[in-house]
């Protein structure tokens, strides 16, 4: 069945998803999330697909966290196991993902943005998690990703009040790539054109190492990595013995992702 509440489209190696929910702010709610963990799987296991985005419909919202009102009528909070969006707890996942935020990323928004690893901003994209003001906490991943992004006490002060903050701002924070005046996705697309042209295999190798890697003192995590999924395929691949000669021949490579 085609989806109701998302759209799908793929660019070549490209997969963009839209939130398609803009009469709600493209807030989730249960059939949503199921929708994007689906999308995500499919992204996942397909070896033709290299990249994603994911943005939300319109100029108003990316995202406005969970759907409130649902919740309001006893529909509740549950989420897929990928966690919110589809995302969130997706922590298997080697494939770059990018956040196109063009507009209001709040509550479970927000998260799903600090779950991306790129996010590019429109100047009107402000970003909050203000679940401490309706008696809720930032449970899908913003309590550890934020600050992991700016640093605790930066965190903690947009954390304990639910402040919202400017695109700009979280540029400075650091937790915003780029701010672009126009269209936030034409940007994540650039971005996701410049990833391409990289080796998929290296491009998961070099996330998956990062990722695994926070919080791990150097000397060891120098010593894990050879031992990763991404890494020692990376290491075995064609693409491993493409680069280096695409470099001597002075052309472009031509990535196999294998």
């Amino acid at each position: 069945m085609s989806p109701r509440f998302i759209r799908i489209e793929r660019k070549e190696r490209l997969t963009i998803v839209t939130i398609d929910r803009p009469e709600a702010h493209n807030a989730l709610h249960a059939a949503a999330h199921e929708e994007l963990a689906a999308a995500f799987d499919d992204f996942g296991n397909d070896p033709d697909q290299w990249v994603a985005i994911i943005t939300g419909a319109g100029e108003k919202a990316f995202c406005a966290g969970h759907d409130l009102k649902q919740q309001a009528s006893g529909g509740g909070m549950s989420t897929p196991p990928s966690g919110f969006a589809g995302l969130t707890a997706r922590f298997d996942l080697a494939k770059p993902v990018i956040a196109a935020v063009n507009g209001v990323a709040m509550g479970g928004g927000f998260e799903i943005a600090l779950a991306c690893d790129i996010v590019v901003a429109t100047q009107r994209a402000v970003f909050a998690l203000p679940e401490p003001r309706v008696g809720l906490a930032a449970l899908a991943g913003g309590l550890q990703r934020l600050p992991q992004a700016i640093g605790v006490k930066h965190a903690l002060g947009m954390m304990l009040t639910g402040r919202r903050v400017s695109a700009d701002e979280g540029a400075r924070l650091g937790f915003v790539n780029e701010v672009v005046a126009g269209d936030a996705l034409a940007a994540a697309e650039r971005w996701a054109g410049e990833i391409l042209a990289c080796s998929p295999m290296s491009v998961r190798a070099t996330k998956e190492a990062v990722l695994r890697g926070l919080g791990v003192p150097v000397a060891r995590a120098l010593i894990d990595e050879w031992s990763y999924p991404a890494m020692k395929a990376m290491l075995a691949s064609a693409d491993a013995i493409e680069g280096p000669a695409a470099f001597a021949e002075k052309r472009t490579p031509a990535w196999s992702g294998k």
